[in-house]
């Protein structure tokens, strides 16, 4: 199946592999969401969030004991630590936002990255935002509020600020990554998110921190291989497709909270989720089949 999986991407154009991956990654943050949600009734997020990247960071070893120096150079310092700082509030208040908010909800208010992202890579990437790419940023936007209107009482309160702010981080971070994509590799990229984040994560451990059991430990251990596998195919997709485009395959996160918050949270999905998914779905295969159609 991999190497059908493979031989497929070989065949489609950049931006289809882009979504693609994409796609999946979208799949796996959406578990590790749930995940850090049920990790945070014990542990504090920054906890959650370095062993996240602790994992992370043990996935590239390999490639830096092969080759430490060409792992750890850079070309452009200035945007690894604009990168690096968007990162970090995206991640600590991405795991703040789940453990404060139901699960729909923070994801749900997490996609005002997409305008974010739009608007910086108009600004810093000259990348063009054509009236399609903009019709199904905006339909997929429809069906996030149709979905948050039921969560009135849980969008006006404070915490809804939470993962807006870390919106806002996140597509900092994607801007700058698309660009050093271009002359840094993935290891690379990974390697100073891991060290950077993990250790701005790890310091107030020494007060805040508590040593997990081995089933705690476990469970942290496969949400961190989750999202290292996320993170490789997120940075992947960057390197494939444009910023702006892949903004809108995070509407698809959506979807599964609502199924992972069914079945784990015992929060049934209501015809206001129902029908947001639909369009949300709606829009990300029409996007699909607009950049097939362009191969």
């Amino acid at each position: 199946m991999a190497v059908k999986f493979l031989s497929y991407l070989q065949q489609i154009s950049n931006n289809s592999k882009g979504i693609l991956l994409a796609l999946i990654a979208a799949i796996l943050f959406a578990s590790v969401a749930a995940m850090a949600k049920i990790a945070s009734s014990n542990y504090h997020l920054l906890q959650i969030l370095f062993f996240r990247q602790f994992v992370i960071l043990l996935s590239t070893l390999p490639f830096i004991i092969k080759a430490p120096l060409k792992t750890l150079k850079t070309q452009n310092t200035k945007l690894h630590f604009m990168r690096l700082v968007g990162a970090f509030i995206a991640l600590s208040c991405g795991i703040w936002a789940v453990s404060a908010l139901p699960l729909t909800t923070a994801i749900t208010l997490s996609f005002s990255q997409v305008f974010f992202v739009a608007l910086l890579a108009l600004y810093f990437l000259e990348e063009p935002v054509g009236w399609r790419r903009l019709l199904t940023i905006l339909v997929g936007f429809a069906g996030v509020l149709i979905v948050m209107r039921p969560a009135v009482n849980g969008v006006f309160n404070m915490h809804s600020l939470v993962p807006i702010i870390g919106a806002l981080g996140a597509a900092v971070a994607v801007i700058s990554v698309r660009k050093l994509t271009q002359t840094e590799s993935t290891t690379t990229l990974l390697v100073f998110q891991a060290v950077f984040v993990g250790a701005l994560a790890g310091i107030p451990l020494i007060w805040l921190g508590k040593i997990p059991n081995l089933p705690d430990l476990l469970f942290l251990f496969t949400m961190g291989s989750l999202a290292a596998i996320g993170q490789w195919l997120g940075v992947k997709a960057l390197q494939y497709a444009e910023a702006s485009l892949l903004g809108n395959i995070q509407y698809v996160k959506l979807v599964f909270a609502a199924i992972l918050g069914y079945f784990i949270f015992n929060q049934l999905p209501d015809i206001y989720t129902i029908s947001g998914a639909m369009i949300i779905i709606a829009s990300a295969i029409f996007m699909f089949y607009c950049e097939l159609l362009k191969k």
